[in-house]
């Protein structure tokens, strides 16, 4: 931030003299004439009038001056960045006219046609992808589990380390099913992860497992853009002698690999998990800026945060408490599990913007992804 100081020439900044001002509004200008459509001038919109803006930095220098010269510069940027916004807005009403008529011819309906014509359907990209996913993992080995979405709080959280005092409990945002009675506590709830199909794995089956289990999962979350109170999870476990993170790090390779191309990076950021023990978070590459992005202010990215990786879910190695609550000696075998969320692989996969989307029933977009073999 620009300290101010008691005495120097505006005019001397370089940022704030007149030449450069208009240098600046020209060429925003010329941008915004040359946008052809509303995301060509969302980016010259950014680049011209954003926060980090030739103009908004040369605002922010104003704060430097002495009193007396703030007015006369402050009057000039202010006039800059006021053309500026006035061309971008009439050049959004340009677009957007421009657009709407575009649409009423594109979308228009032929009254004429045979009224018993049937559009062709679409599968919802939500299954397709879990169907994906099943395929990856059929092919390495690995069964599909399933279980019941109604679940006793046992197998969603004491059989996985989640104890009654645990604070892990409190952050599930559950949806508790009233008892026949009307009371609150009825034991059972709509499951909050498909973690519980792997509790039910362990005690009916013997090692070694592979399993994965693709499912509904519910919280009590606002629908929003990158939040739903209803969605997919698909969830991996592996029990068997001698497994280590080094098989679970491969596994998730070949995971990631296998949805997003063979060009997929992916690392383990150490996090915490009540039923895993180490635990892991996977993070994905940027596949957008590929991490160019990170320190460097004049190429943010939108799709990381300028961070250079994509939280894509958790795993770890499965608790020895939650094995043993599951009749499964730790001293003998060992195990990782991993959880995904499909509608965020999809968002990733897709370029799938908004969440809502996916649930609203249009059919335009369940046609436009959910072809996908």
């Amino acid at each position: 931030m620009p300290t101010e100081t008691s005495s120097f020439d505006p005019v001397e900044v370089a940022a704030l003299q007149p030449e450069n001002l208009q240098r600046n509004v020209d060429e925003a200008l010329a941008a915004i004439a040359e946008a052809g459509d509303l995301d060509a001038l969302k980016s010259a919109r950014l680049t011209h009038a954003g926060d980090r803006s030739a103009l908004a930095l040369a605002n922010r220098e104003i704060a430097a001056l002495p009193p007396a010269a703030r007015a006369a510069a402050g009057q000039r940027v202010g006039a800059s960045r006021g053309r500026v916004r006035e061309a971008l807005e009439r050049r959004q009403a340009e677009l957007e006219l421009e657009r709407d008529a575009r649409v009423l011819v594109e979308e228009s309906v032929d009254v004429t046609l045979p009224w018993d014509r049937r559009p062709i359907g679409a599968r919802h990209p939500l299954t397709t992808i879990q169907e994906l996913f099943a395929d990856v993992f059929t092919a390495m080995g690995y069964e599909v589990a399933e279980g019941p979405e109604l679940e006793a709080e046992w197998f969603n959280f004491d059989a996985l380390n989640i104890g009654v005092d645990h604070p892990a409990r409190s952050l599930m945002d559950t949806f508790f099913v009233q008892a026949a009675d009307g009371s609150a506590d009825s034991g059972i709830v709509l499951r909050t992860h498909t973690s519980p199909v792997q509790a039910r794995t362990m005690l009916s089956r013997t090692p070694p497992i592979y399993v994965v289990c693709p499912g509904k999962v519910f919280r009590t979350d606002e629908l929003d853009a990158t939040h739903t109170p209803v969605f997919h999870q698909l969830e991996g476990l592996v029990i068997d002698e001698g497994i280590t993170m080094a098989h679970l790090k491969g596994t998730l390779d070949h995971m990631a690999q296998a949805m997003f191309g063979p060009d997929t990076v992916t690392r383990l950021r150490p996090s915490y998990f009540p039923f895993t023990e180490p635990s892991a978070e996977p993070d994905l590459l940027c596949f957008v800026c590929r991490g160019d992005s990170v320190g460097n202010p004049d190429r943010p990215c939108r799709t990381c945060g300028s961070e250079g990786w994509i939280e894509w879910g958790g795993c770890g190695m499965v608790n020895p408490r939650v094995l043993r609550a599951c009749g499964i000696d730790p001293e003998r075998y060992s195990g990782f599990a991993f959880g995904m969320g499909i509608e965020r692989t999809m968002m990733f996969r897709n370029a799938a913007e908004d969440m809502r989307d996916m649930v609203e029933g249009d059919v335009r977009f369940t046609a436009a992804f959910g072809m996908e073999s």
